[in-house]
């Protein structure tokens, strides 16, 4: 038995590697050592062959993965990063086969009820989406195609994705809102919003693209909403053209991580540029969303990503730069956002946050957050060290000119420049500038210790430099 294991868990050398370069992938042997590898990292100190170390296992595994899932680099070690080793092949599996087709009822033109009914004398399939909704169906199968049928036409139902429910229902819109869909694209979310409000109050529906405008136009139509407006501005200057909105959603452009089932070319075209350009965007998207909303109103920010850079991070670096809080989203299911994630530390409230998983929940991978605004102050940054040290300087420049010896001034001016380097440079524990730490708007361990040194290396300084001309005099 003892041999067995050695012989089971033994990484495959160099040369057979490059052996399997070569030759096409064998799926087989890829899937049998996949499990293999996964099960000696569950149990590293008794499974691990001598001689390797965590590090070697982790990027074997990584290419298999790759190989055998078709992702890129890049990608697959984010997915690595966010999920456990045993729910990643979950997650990757559940990826590989399509969700469940959904469709939502119109509560402006009939109930679900009757819709069943009418679908199901057609020759459809179908069951209520869940106990989470009233309006939701899930079809299994259908005898005639559900986008045509008469009931479609007449706008009692569209095709919806489960997860795209979510957002609105954490939005709760009541009836009389002024709200806005700052990225409304087809018009699922919108038409949502109308049916939640019964066609009452006013209900501004944006996309930045005129082309995908025009299907949220035809949705809207179709589905008998009255009390909507379909703009097609950019959606980073809605807030110099109206605000005071009771309610804001943003569904917010993303990498598309959370629905690669229904879009596989994502495995292969997304790289860190891409994650990062996103992130930009959501966080310029995120404050206008904020500072279109009135005070005491309800932003909910969501995506169809699963990726930490373009969620919790979003929402911690606007509880930053704006005077909002995070709230509950009313949805009784979902896990919990993450308040950390490896190095970085968010704040404590992106807990209240909800994620969705396909291997979990059955529906697409997606983001919900719901903040509240509590005022429109922006808060101010806190003074930072850097500015003290800059007066300093000043203040130094002024006494050297009273001193008459050039070669006091000299002496002096080295003496400062030593002291200045010393404190003059912020860095903290982790290496990195402390003011690109709240331009990033994530809160990092030592931040606040390294805040406190400063400050004590600035009072020796100033008791230095109170010594420093008396010496000089003698």
């Amino acid at each position: 038995m003892n041999i067995q294991q050695s012989e089971k868990y033994t990484l495959p050398s160099g040369e057979e590697i490059e052996k399997e370069v070569l030759l096409p992938p064998d799926l087989t042997v890829l899937k049998s050592r996949i499990k293999e590898v996964i099960g000696v990292l569950s149990d590293f100190t008794i499974k691990r062959e001598e001689g390797r170390d965590r590090v070697e296992y982790l990027e074997q595994l990584r290419k298999d993965l790759c190989t055998y899932y078709s992702y890129n680099d890049f990608l697959m070690e984010a997915f690595m990063e966010t999920f456990p080793l045993g729910e990643l092949i979950e997650f990757l599996e559940a990826n590989e086969t399509p969700r469940p087709m959904t469709i939502r009822t119109n509560t402006l033109k009939t109930r679900r009820r009757d819709l069943a009914q009418a679908l199901i004398n057609r020759g459809v399939n179908l069951d209520p989406i869940g106990k989470w909704s009233k309006v939701g169906l899930v079809i299994y199968n259908s005898q005639v195609p559900v986008g045509a049928t008469p009931e479609y036409l007449a706008g009692h139902y569209i095709l919806q994705g489960a997860s795209s429910f979510l957002p609105v229902m954490a939005l709760a819109p009541q009836e009389g809102d002024k709200v806005l869909d700052m990225s409304a694209a087809p018009g699922g979310k919108t038409s949502h919003i109308a049916a939640l409000m019964k066609n009452t109050g006013m209900l501004f529906a944006n996309d930045a693209n005129p082309d995908r405008a025009k299907a949220v136009v035809g949705n809207l139509h179709r589905l008998g909403v009255t009390n909507a407006v379909v703009m097609t501005y950019d959606g980073k200057i809605l807030p110099k053209m109206s605000r005071g909105y009771n309610r804001v959603l943003l569904d917010a452009p993303c990498s598309g991580s959370g629905v690669i089932s229904k879009d596989p070319s994502a495995k292969t075209s997304k790289d860190s540029k891409d994650i990062a350009r996103c992130s930009h965007l959501q966080k310029e998207l995120i404050l206008a969303a904020i500072d279109c909303a009135d005070e005491g109103g309800y932003i909910v920010y969501s995506t169809c990503s699963v990726l930490v850079q373009e969620n919790e991070w979003v929402v911690d670096y606007a509880l930053k730069k704006r005077h909002v809080k995070v709230v509950e989203t009313g949805l009784d299911f979902g896990r919990d956002g993450f308040p950390r994630f490896q190095k970085l530390v968010f704040h404590p409230s992106v807990k209240l946050c909800k994620r969705f998983y396909p291997h979990t929940h059955n529906m697409d991978g997606f983001f919900v957050a719901k903040l509240k605004k509590i005022s429109n102050n922006i808060p101010s940054a806190a003074p930072e060290v850097e500015e003290e040290v800059a007066e300093e300087k000043n203040s130094d420049d002024s006494d050297e000119e009273t001193v008459k010896s050039k070669r006091m001034k000299r002496k002096k001016g080295k003496a400062n420049g030593s002291l200045n380097k010393k404190t003059g440079p912020k860095i903290t524990k982790n290496g990195t500038d402390a003011k690109d730490d709240k331009v990033n708007g994530v809160a990092k361990k030592g931040s606040a210790i390294v805040k406190k040194k400063m400050g004590k290396q600035q009072k020796k300084v100033l008791n230095n430099k109170m010594k420093g001309p008396k010496k000089l005099r003698k």
